[in-house]
């Protein structure tokens, strides 16, 4: 049976329900309840807590938000194995040419890990498309894009978008299910070298389409790494936009010699 760990104080006004999902949350963290294992059933935590089979419900509803638990309707309610972390080392002073950091850093399982095309969608006047025009210094008409995702662990890790100011890209180099670095190969087929211009970092809420291709739900947060790369002579020759799960990733920067 666990065992209750201590109970950490919660705020007078907290509700029922979310320091139950505490007293949860600190069984899984001590590993009275390993990755893996069901959790009690509603009846059996309302009872051991006295409290109503709702409050049981919503605390475990809080659990599912946080990714501690899953839950399987007409199974149960299990818990969720950790996270897989990787850390994207970029080196301000040594990372100048633009290798496509992302998927060389990841380990690779040549079965199952990697980048793959996703699609090669048509450069309209959406957002997204917008921007990249305006950071290449293009027109959409002149633009090509290329959509990937990068998997890990046997899932989806991160979407990724280029776009080009070149076309069109080749047949083989965008077909679907394709594996491959894109960075690199975008680069051989405009026959260009390519170096880092900008890189910037933010965070989103996963869209619809990214919510399906990282098979997380609508609204989780990704990392958002987008830049502009750039030929020797600065001439700005590749944007992307790298949606990353923020659960399974964290980007490091090293100033000083490893």
């Amino acid at each position: 049976m666990a065992t209750n760990p201590p109970d950490t104080p919660s705020p007078p006004n907290t509700p029922v329900y979310r320091r139950l999902a505490r007293r949860l949350q600190e069984r899984v963290d001590a590993g009275a309840y390993p990755p893996g294992t069901r959790l009690p059933s509603e009846p059996e935590l309302s009872a051991e807590f006295g409290v109503n089979r709702l409050t049981v419900r919503q605390a475990v509803a809080e659990l599912e938000r946080a990714a501690v638990v899953e839950i399987r309707r007409g199974v149960g309610t299990f818990v969720r194995p950790p996270a897989v972390r990787v850390s994207i080392a970029v080196d301000p002073r040594s990372q100048r040419f633009d290798l496509g950091s992302v998927p060389t850093a990841l380990p690779n399982d040549e079965s199952t890990d990697g980048e793959f095309v996703v699609a090669a969608p048509p450069v309209t006047g959406s957002a997204q498309d917008a921007e990249a025009a305006r950071q290449l210094g293009r027109t959409p008409a002149e633009l090509s894009r290329v959509d990937s995702v990068i998997r890990l662990g046997g899932r989806a890790r991160a979407a990724c978008s280029y776009w080009v100011p070149f076309g069109p890209l080749p047949a083989e180099l965008v077909r679907p299910g394709r594996p491959g670095n894109l960075v690199p190969d975008l680069a051989r087929a405009a026959g260009v070298e390519l170096e880092y211009d900008w890189r910037a970092f933010g965070a989103v809420g996963a869209d619809l389409a990214d919510a399906e291709l990282l098979g997380v739900p609508p609204g989780t947060a990704l990392l958002v790494r987008e830049g502009v790369s750039c030929t020797p002579d600065g001439a700005p020759a590749l944007y992307v936009r790298r949606r990353i799960d923020g659960s399974s990733a964290r980007f490091v920067l090293h100033f000083r010699d490893r």
